[in-house]
């Protein structure tokens, strides 16, 4: 028995047993689980954002900024923009040209509440290009 323990108290370290403690685990449970959180709440968002995104384009068809606003407005409608937080107006956009071509660009903020006083706060800058 005294030759067991002479053995044990020999081994180097990287023969004794490896792994992570029960604390070890919780704590990187924690965090996906928080991860998860954020990613679920924000699908909606990135899920807006698409949505918003090929509304421009289909909107920079439009030769007029109130034919681009008309095609936004009639746009948004159809894949249900109006239907998120804070809806997006057709008024918001910022239509111009270059080089001949109709850009039309959208600025604006999504927000997550995620804990108490924790925002997670999402600035899109959306444009038909």
């Amino acid at each position: 028995m005294g030759n067991a323990l002479a053995q044990y108290t020999t081994r180097s370290s990287w023969q004794r047993q490896r792994g992570m403690s029960f604390i070890g685990v919780c704590l990187l449970l924690v965090v996906l689980i928080f991860a998860g959180y954020v990613v679920v709440k924000s699908v909606p968002i990135v899920s807006e954002y698409l949505s918003v995104k090929r509304v421009l384009k289909q909107a920079a068809t439009g030769t007029t900024v109130e034919e681009v606003r008309s095609i936004f407005t009639r746009q948004s409608n159809i894949d249900y923009l109006d239907e998120y937080d804070n809806p997006l107006q057709a008024q918001d956009l910022i239509v111009r040209k270059v080089n001949d071509v109709v850009v039309v660009e959208l600025q604006y903020e999504r927000e997550i509440p995620l804990f108490g006083p924790a925002f997670l706060v999402y600035k899109f800058d959306a444009s038909s290009q």
